[in-house]
């Protein structure tokens, strides 16, 4: 997955704005205690960062 797409499907859920707080401000334990902006940053795969997005905030199958 590439990065604009991440963000595509961060936006289509959480809506611009609280997109970018869901990256900066949530600690997921699926990405290690790290935030999305950190786990990104670090260079995780987004895919696999999508997956613990949708994990964490039950994502619905449809934006999966």
């Amino acid at each position: 997955m590439r990065l604009t797409e991440f963000w595509e499907r961060m936006r289509a859920q959480f809506g611009e704005v609280y997109a970018q707080s869901v990256a900066k401000d949530y600690v997921l334990s699926d990405l290690g205690g790290r935030t999305v902006s950190k786990a990104l940053a670090d260079g995780e795969d987004a895919k696999a960062v999508w997956r613990a997005v949708c994990e964490t905030f039950n994502v619905p199958d449809s934006l999966r």
